[in-house]
């Protein structure tokens, strides 16, 4: 499999329920900060704010970049509120660490999070160290994946070519834009929320549920 991926020079990862697993449910803590993020904005229950928020989701790619475009919110405040969870369902992950360290080339953490959060989560898998940068909504002008704009200003931001790169993702949906501009995809189907949502192998090279194993998998024979 090295072999057939031997022209990667970029590795771009996703990171919640990407490079931990989702059964960690790190995200369901999120879900309900958001839900009551909504209720306090908007002075709904927990049932129609779940409702607004999976509706957004769908719509606009976050919930985020829907409450930015239908009720003006501060990205800022949302995602500080949102974001203040315990990090104690995660655990330090030296195998990908060590995997990681052996691939070739460049390695991006591209999220829909911001970067604060994103830091919290790599230094609790000992990731810390294990990328060179984090493209995060922030950079992304609050324009989320999976609109094509996120990934052509990633590529901008780092002088990309997608020929040369994979990207790693757990929502099946937000591998099309990187397939259509050239990069090479993995799918990380390990049960997230709307994970599958989408899923098509026209776009779908690679499909795993676990990151680490697949990688594991992928360098095995690379001293052949």
């Amino acid at each position: 499999m090295l072999r057939r991926l031997a022209h990667v020079r970029n590795w771009i990862f996703d990171l919640d329920n990407t490079l931990y697993p989702a059964k960690a449910d790190l995200f369901g803590r999120i879900d309900d900060r958001m839900g009551a993020y909504i209720q306090q904005l908007l002075g709904v229950d927990a049932v129609e704010a779940r409702r607004i928020q999976k509706g957004y989701f769908v719509d606009h790619g976050t919930t985020l970049s829907g409450l930015m475009a239908v009720h003006g919110v501060d990205p800022h405040d949302f995602l500080d509120f949102v974001h203040d969870i315990e990090m104690d369902a995660l655990a330090e992950d030296r195998r990908l660490a060590q995997l990681l360290a052996r691939l070739p080339g460049r390695k991006l953490v591209f999220t829909n999070g911001d970067t604060p959060y994103a830091r919290r989560v790599l230094d609790r898998l000992g990731l810390a160290d294990s990328f060179e940068a984090i493209h995060d909504i922030h950079a992304a002008a609050y324009v989320p994946k999976p609109d094509p704009q996120a990934y052509a200003g990633m590529i901008a931001a780092f002088g990309i070519d997608p020929a040369e790169s994979l990207f790693a993702e757990d929502m099946a949906r937000n591998l099309r834009p990187a397939k259509a501009i050239g990069m090479a995809t993995l799918w990380i189907n390990n049960g997230s929320e709307m994970g599958a949502h989408g899923a098509a192998p026209d776009y779908i090279d690679f499909e795993t549920d676990d990151v680490g194993s697949w990688l594991e998998r992928l360098l095995e024979n690379e001293d052949d």
